[in-house]
């Protein structure tokens, strides 16, 4: 997958939410930096996992999902991709799955106001957390079966969400079928981001020689859930570009899609990839 011939940089927004469990509210105000970033000048807006709702309640997350051509936030953003030649992906959407679950689903709107790509996320976060609280990914969630590189035209862009972060393998796929990019949107928690949020992205930039786009929710939601912030724009070298701190809001970075294919030249690390076996030793 190569990227068209598009000379100069490439301005990306991520934009930083806070979203509660207000189906309705919540795509209002993605829509208001939505439609801020665009007058920025961004030519790719990125919003974070769970852009429509969050709440710490399974129920509320379940009775909040819609279909995509019932979503208020995707019919929004549609209507401003074609108005503004821009291209969206929303982080994830909560869509009903047809196991009495829901799906929580990335969807890339292209600059024509198309859905040219879903990402079902694939990873499910069943862990208990410093806190001593528990998160079930699995028990409302339908998981993923399917690595998705959607064609844009500054190159491949990868899709992955929040826990995926965990799983070289799934980056190192994304960028052997031709990803360029890689977004992570995510809700990470305020007890795992501050160890764990910036090292791994950008241990994913690095090993792949990739741009990352890390949108991120931030604040404290319904149900008594509280998630990082700090949305991070990655070079293929890893370094961070742009840092949305704790508070709503967008942060910005022009890249050069041509960075990705330079640190790979540079560092080839995807041609060196080997198959091996492990031998372990008995005691």
């Amino acid at each position: 997958m190569e990227a068209l011939s598009v000379k100069g940089t490439l301005r990306v927004a991520c934009l930083q939410l806070c979203p509660n469990g207000d189906l309705a509210q919540n795509a209002d105000s993605a829509f208001v930096l939505a439609t801020e970033a665009v007058s920025n000048g961004a030519q790719i807006l990125l919003l974070p996992e769970y852009a429509g709702v969050l709440h710490g309640s399974g129920r509320v997350m379940r009775e909040m999902a819609r279909s995509e051509e019932a979503h208020p936030l995707l019919i929004k953003l549609q209507e401003l991709a074609r108005e503004s030649s821009v291209w969206i992906l929303i982080g994830s959407l909560t869509i009903p799955s047809e196991d009495g679950r829901i799906a929580n689903r990335s969807v890339l709107i292209s600059g024509e106001g198309e859905l040219v790509a879903r990402y079902n996320k694939i990873h499910m976060f069943d862990a208990t957390l410093p806190s001593g609280r528990t998160i079930r990914e699995s028990s409302l969630y339908q998981k993923g079966n399917q690595a998705v590189v959607a064609y844009t035209p500054w190159g491949g862009l990868g899709l992955s969400i929040c826990y995926d972060v965990r799983f070289p393998y799934l980056y190192r796929a994304l960028a052997e079928a031709g990803a360029l990019f890689i977004a992570v949107p995510s809700a990470f928690t305020s007890s795992t981001g501050p160890l764990h949020w910036e090292s791994l992205l950008r241990a994913r930039a690095i090993e792949n020689g990739c741009f990352i786009f890390a949108p991120a929710t931030c604040g404290r939601h319904p149900g008594d859930h509280e998630t990082y912030g700090h949305s991070l724009i990655i070079d293929p070298m890893g370094r961070v570009l742009a840092d949305g701190g704790i508070q709503p809001g967008i942060c910005y970075a022009d890249i050069n899609p041509e960075d990705a294919v330079l640190a790979r030249n540079m560092i080839p690390s995807l041609a060196h990839t080997s198959s091996f076996e492990v031998l372990v030793q008995s005691k």
